[in-house]
């Protein structure tokens, strides 16, 4: 028997117990891990949330070199609205209710190009007839092309060939009269001759009925009287022919007349190559730009632009989640920087279509995918006269819906 005490024994008891205090360690561990794997989708979710709302310029750059969309393989594409920074002094009136947009001004029926006339060729611009500010009425000359002088010469050339044709139906008609007057002639006096021819072959018969002229003289006046007999004849036939149409109806006079129609078609076809060596006025309004000088070959963006500017508009692009508050007649407020004062109008007419935003703010990291209406809106008196000079203008515009809208 070993009577030494338990706490002299050689080896270590190591306890394997069940005990709570022995797994808690464990345990805690564990459930942190576990917490943490379930935040990560939720992180991801936030993350993909936040970059689509925001759009940084990383995202922006993806989105702009892969060619895709904020949700564009959806049914419902996501398009977000665009940052406005509103002008300080459009803050101080607004309300939560007002809607906000990117605006341009333009003059009624926008901006008109001036382009060469069809068919103009290689044409250069010979002058310029206006400047920058005239108003012209609609088909005035405001600009010539060097070809005016060789379409100017086939004109005269036209009109000389008219001339000519004019001259022979002329001529072609009193021929036809006179050929008619000399075959009635003709005929009068083949009748006298026939009539003549008759009574000296009576004569001629009574004579030799008593003796006096042989058979041979009779039979010569027989034949002399047959030949004024056909020839009267020939002269009614001939007459026949100028006299059963009218002197207009004749072969020689339709094929004079159609020689002047087809000289006058060439005439009016010069003359209209003519017209295109002068550029005209497609509008009565004022000469906002020129973008061609002499000597130059005319511009595909137009040689020049017209606007009537007497009247004012403002295209104002409304997000689409918007436009259900925005009605016809209700008050718009127009600023900008460069105006130094705001502008007043009310709404004309709202877009049937939805489209990719055209106006960009100065922000280069602003969303340009935003999906918008167009509205149109009609300035008043004393804003137009201010708007006139500022054609193209971007500025914000701020549409007043509580107020009632009026037609």
């Amino acid at each position: 028997m070993n009577d030494k005490p338990e706490d002299e024994l050689p080896l270590e008891i190591i306890e394997h117990g069940g005990g709570q205090d022995s797994q808690t360690p464990t345990r805690r561990r564990f459930r942190k891990g576990f917490l943490w794997v379930l935040l990560i989708p939720v992180f991801l979710f936030t993350g993909a949330v936040i970059g689509m709302y925001f759009q940084p310029p990383g995202l922006q750059k993806f989105y702009s070199l892969t060619g895709l969309q904020p949700g564009g393989g959806s049914a419902s594409p996501i398009a977000l609205p665009p940052e406005i920074e509103v002008p300080r002094e459009m803050v101080e009136t607004m309300r939560v209710t007002d809607v906000i947009g990117l605006a341009r001004l333009l003059p009624r029926g926008d901006v008109s190009i001036v382009a060469a006339p069809y068919g103009a060729g290689d044409a250069r611009v010979a002058g310029i007839l206006v400047a920058e500010g005239d108003r012209v009425e609609k088909g005035t000359p405001v600009a010539r092309l060097d070809n005016h002088g060789v379409l100017e010469s086939a004109v005269l050339q036209a009109e000389a060939a008219v001339a000519i044709r004019e001259a022979t139906l002329t001529q072609t008609r009193a021929s036809v009269q006179n050929s008619r007057d000399e075959a009635q002639a003709a005929l009068d006096q083949a009748r006298s001759a026939a009539t003549e021819s008759k009574a000296e072959l009576e004569r001629t018969r009574s004579l030799f009925d008593r003796g006096v002229v042989t058979r041979a003289t009779l039979d010569a006046m027989i034949a002399s009287e047959q030949q004024a007999a056909l020839a009267v004849t020939k002269a009614e036939a001939t007459l026949a022919r100028y006299a059963s149409v009218a002197v207009d109806a004749q072969p020689d006079v339709i094929v004079a007349a159609r020689n002047l129609d087809a000289a006058t078609a060439d005439l009016d076809r010069a003359r209209r190559d003519l017209a295109r060596a002068d550029v005209l006025a497609p509008i009565t309004g004022t000469v906002l730009d020129i973008h061609a000088t002499p000597g130059q070959r005319p511009p595909t963006e137009g040689i020049m632009e017209m606007g009537n500017t007497d009247q004012m508009m403002a295209e104002v692009e409304i997000y689409q989640d918007r436009i259900a508050k925005v009605q016809s007649g209700q008050p718009v407020e127009l600023a900008s920087t460069a105006l130094g004062q705001t502008l007043q109008g009310r709404v004309q007419s709202i877009g049937l279509t939805v489209g990719r935003q055209g106006l960009v703010s100065d922000d280069t990291a602003a969303n340009t995918d935003a999906r918008v209406i167009r509205v149109m809106v009609e300035l008043d008196v004393a804003s137009s006269g201010i708007a006139a000079r500022f054609t193209n203008l971007e500025v914000i515009a701020r549409i007043d819906t509580d107020e009632p809208a009026r037609q």
